[in-house]
């Protein structure tokens, strides 16, 4: 279970999860999302410690012209994710997703510090969202064991980019470490 002997104590005020483009599209692949149930599980027990914390929950949904096209069925969020009303929903249309979006000035406005990133793609979003948020001076903790993609060779780019961004660009830790002072 999440939190039940973390690792690593965040502080909930200054905390954010940020639940990158975990959207249907990404789940009808030719290739499937490697370990798609461990990573919506994981997800869901992230969210469910920060909305118990009051720790702030913020959705990022990517839209493109190809697979990603908005307001498609595709573009829509994984239906077992576990929302709350008032989760904030940043809109995207690159791969970091500070870029041109308001995901900044969220942040800022709820005094966060620390940035908890999970979410779909680990080469694509999630690595530009990663170097993004560092770049902008945030603390990144990345979960290890929350993120994944649809490749041939998902295992070990998941393993590629978790020691490529633990190096400069994020601190990485497993859902199950991850808990609140």
């Amino acid at each position: 279970m999440v939190g039940e002997s973390p690792r690593l104590r965040l502080n909930p005020e200054n905390t954010a999860l940020l639940v990158i483009d975990v959207q249907m599209a990404l789940f009808l692949r030719p290739t499937p999302i490697y370990k798609a149930d461990d990573l919506i599980r994981n997800i869901n027990s992230l969210v469910e410690m920060f909305h118990l914390s009051n720790a702030l929950v913020v959705y990022i949904q990517h839209s493109n012209k190809k697979m990603l096209i908005k307001e498609s069925d595709g573009w829509q969020f994984h239906p077992d994710l576990n929302f709350k009303e008032d989760d904030p929903i940043i809109h995207k249309i690159h791969g970091n997703a500070f870029k041109e979006m308001n995901l900044k000035q969220v942040l800022e406005s709820r005094g966060i510090e620390d940035i908890v990133i999970t979410g779909l793609v680990t080469q694509g979003c999630v690595k530009a969202t990663s170097i993004g948020g560092k770049a902008l001076g945030y603390r990144v903790i990345l979960v290890e064991d929350g993120h994944s993609n649809y490749n041939k060779e998902a295992p070990k780019i998941i393993e590629k980019w978790n020691l490529k961004l633990s190096k400069e660009q994020a601190e990485l830790f497993s859902a199950d470490e991850i808990g609140f002072e």
